[in-house]
């Protein structure tokens, strides 16, 4: 049994062996389906691992709380020059620490547009006022000296941490740990630089995408002390002043499962207190929940096209088959007459299809990974092949195989031995 069946797999290689070209075209069609569907999955795998990073970054657990500047009523606009008192405030930081059991802590910062400057170099930075846990929430990684710390928030101290490129700016040449940067008329002593960091994604119309890279981090309480609740800022020629206390508050919720009901009691706690529409929430763990799924229905299209692509090709390699069949019909014949069974042809023919199918789906395999790997490096686009991708790709092109080889083989295996044998 071992030896026929043996017998009947190297037939049906050295069959297509013969025909070099033909089986060469014939698989064609299932490589480029298989190259495309692995290219296609690569592409959007890296999108769906950017995105769900960046949302991890600001942790499934967490829920963002942002202050939105509200638009001027006629009122405030009539005050002549009034500061803007709007978004959260530290009476609301205090309510939800004390008062929603399942928020395991709570982290402010403020953030604002200053002017940063090393001797003659000079930026306009965002300043940040953070507490120690800031990196924690953000991903962070410090890449020389430290973060700060809670010695540094108790002594209100003037320190502070560099963004990436804010150190690179300001200072080219030398190492910016221990000197001493100026915002406006103030000194803080640099203490830290971080490591460059990929900019957190924008999610809705209030919260924009943020380059940490280029932001100055000093301790919160040292922002409140040195720069006051009053924040001002020159626009079209024109002072503006704004009272902000809090630009963004992170709640963090100790277990996931309570992270939406927590959010629907924060914001419940915040509309008590704020009249105005001046704050905006999110809640990153409804963020990937959406990409998932997002991903799944994206999944499913690539999945709809790679088996029209695969069926394309399994039409091509099934034509090519019955033609062979007509093209064979006296081998066939002398096969039966000498004794062959209906099944050896049925076999003979599928083992034909099926090493056509797996052949052009392993590759595709190598040509959609080698074009995933051109257009990270050609095209600077990340891709990301999985595992599993080439392994169904293969698999399905087996089954193609078998699916689209059985009418052939069973059409030659029904061949008359005497017809077959009178065909010229």
């Amino acid at each position: 049994m071992i030896l026929q069946a043996l017998s009947t797999i190297r037939l049906g290689l050295k069959s297509l062996a013969i025909h070099k070209l033909r089986s060469t075209l014939a698989t064609l069609g299932i490589v480029l389906g298989v190259a495309s569907v692995i290219l296609m999955l690569a592409v959007g795998e890296a999108a769906r691992y950017e995105a769900v990073r960046q949302i991890k970054d600001m942790g499934a657990t967490n829920i963002i709380v942002r202050s939105v500047k509200p638009a001027r009523d006629s009122t405030e606009s009539a005050s002549g020059g009034a500061a803007l008192a709007y978004g959260l405030t530290r009476q609301d930081l205090d309510r939800i620490v004390m008062t929603i059991p399942t928020a395991r802590h709570a982290t402010p910062m403020r953030e604002s547009r200053r002017e940063v400057r090393y001797l003659e170099l000079k930026l306009e930075g965002r300043v940040v006022g953070v507490k120690p846990n800031f990196p924690d929430l953000n991903g962070l990684r410090v890449a020389r000296g430290r973060f700060l710390n809670e010695y540094d928030e108790q002594q209100y101290a003037n320190v502070a941490v560099l963004g990436a490129a804010t150190a690179e700016k300001l200072f080219p040449f030398e190492n910016p740990i221990g000197r001493s940067v100026r915002i406006e008329k103030q000194y803080f002593q640099v203490v830290g630089v971080t490591q460059r960091h990929a900019a957190s994604m924008g999610v809705g119309a209030n919260r924009s995408a943020q380059d940490f890279n280029g932001d100055v981090y000093i301790p919160f309480d040292t922002d409140w002390a040195r720069f006051g609740k009053i924040l001002t800022y020159e626009r079209a020629g024109t002072w503006e002043a704004e009272k902000l206390e809090i630009s963004e508050l992170t709640v963090s919720v100790a277990d996931v499962a309570h992270v939406k009901e927590t959010a629907r009691i924060i914001e419940g706690l915040i509309k008590q207190f704020h009249k105005k529409e001046d704050t905006a929430m999110f809640v990153p763990l409804d963020l990937l929940e959406r990409i998932e799924q997002a991903q799944r229905t994206f999944t499913l299209v690539l999945g709809a096209i790679a088996s029209i692509s695969l069926m394309v090709g399994g039409i091509g390699i099934m034509n090519i088959m019955l033609a062979t069949v007509t093209e064979r019909t006296r081998e066939i014949g002398v096969r039966r007459a000498m004794g062959a069974k209906r099944s050896d042809i049925t076999w003979q023919f599928l083992v034909e299809t099926v090493v056509l199918t797996a052949g052009g789906g392993l590759l595709g395999v190598a040509v959609g990974i080698t074009l995933a790997h051109l257009v990270t490096h050609i095209f600077d686009l990340k891709t990301i092949v999985t595992v599993w991708s080439p392994a169904l790709a293969v698999a399905v092109s087996v089954v193609v195989g078998v699916l689209f080889g059985v009418y052939p083989a069973r059409s030659a295996a029904r061949l008359d031995p005497i017809e077959a044998l009178r065909h010229e």
